[in-house]
């Protein structure tokens, strides 16, 4: 009797024991019941939140739910972020990770939360190309002509960037190390453009989208393109890379959720993700705003961006970018 009884206890306390595992599968089966959050943590408008809306409608589309797009811009970026790290770990709020989450933890010295330790990697969305422009009137057409000027006068070429520590910024420090050149780094708050089409600051590595119609109308000279190989959109425009070997730069957008998200949710997640972004219309549309699109399984993501983080984490040092 003694023994049944045992056997009894044994198999009640397994099956408590499955319990969890059992709900937290049920919950990924039937995920999602209510809306969505996607936080993105820019303004309306920007290159990122356009790549978050062109998500959350396929998402929508393929869940039967309303991804909503939240935007939640401030303090580079990290307001919010750390919002979704303080996110009930349930699915319904995502995060819309951009470069500056893999950056900040380098160029931030006392943020309140650990991107890596606190946001779970769901998926990929694509690599985001940057190109090298200078206004109309600077006098260099080509990446070695630029150098060759910015050596004859070292400390005159002011660079703009859209603030300290942004991927602008670094990607342009980066550039001026590799080609061992002086830039004065001039951070706006504001739009950058007036200034740069006005010719009052001289050169800017901004993300194709933002470039992009400039350079075509002529507004904007591009003298090369951040990624290793060249963009079929401006095939005459080389790769920085074709004369500073080595140099690569590129933005990257995925989401991401709180850390303790169920494995099951995110692996649906991610399934469902990369149906969006492999999908043809998606795939062009991505490619129209510059973006190269790129989907990963989540151990994939986290690796892309452990190797991310430590690469620019070296640059940000050995340039001396800190946040103001």
């Amino acid at each position: 009797m003694a023994k049944l009884l045992r056997r009894r206890f044994l198999q009640l306390a397994a099956g408590g024991a499955a319990l969890p595992v059992t709900s937290r599968m049920a919950r990924a089966q039937v995920y999602p019941t209510r809306p969505v959050r996607i936080v993105v943590p820019v303004p309306a408008g920007n290159g990122p939140d356009t790549i978050a809306r062109l998500i959350a409608q396929g998402l929508s589309d393929r869940l039967d739910r309303q991804f909503i797009v939240d935007n939640r811009p401030g303090a580079g970026e990290n307001i919010g972020i750390e919002s979704v790290t303080r996110a009930e770990p349930d699915g319904y709020t995502l995060l819309l990770i951009t470069m500056s989450a893999i950056t900040n933890s380098s160029v931030y010295q006392n943020l309140n939360f650990n991107f890596i330790r606190d946001i779970a990697p769901v998926a990929s969305i694509g690599r985001i190309r940057f190109v090298m422009v200078v206004t109309p009137s600077f006098p260099a057409n080509t990446i070695p002509e630029f150098i060759a000027y910015a050596k004859a006068n070292p400390g005159k070429i002011n660079m703009a960037s859209v603030g300290v520590g942004t991927s602008p910024h670094i990607f342009g420090a980066y550039f001026a190390m590799m080609a061992g050149v002086d830039l004065v780094h001039v951070p706006y708050r504001g739009s950058l453009l007036p200034d740069l089409l006005a010719g009052q600051v001289q050169v800017y590595v901004g993300a194709a989208p933002t470039t992009i119609e400039y350079i075509r109308s002529g507004k904007l000279r591009a003298l090369g393109v951040t990624t290793a190989t060249r963009w079929h959109s401006l095939p005459d425009v080389a790769a920085i890379a074709e004369f500073v070997p080595g140099y690569e730069a590129a933005g990257w957008n995925g989401i991401g959720a709180p850390r303790a998200t169920a494995v099951g949710l995110i692996e649906k997640l991610n399934g469902v993700l990369n149906s969006v972004i492999s999908d043809p219309k998606t795939n062009a549309r991505l490619d129209d705003l510059g973006t190269e699109p790129m989907t990963m399984t989540p151990d994939e993501c986290s690796r892309f961006i452990g190797a991310e983080t430590e690469k620019w984490a070296k640059v940000v040092k050995r340039a001396g970018i800190k946040a103001e």
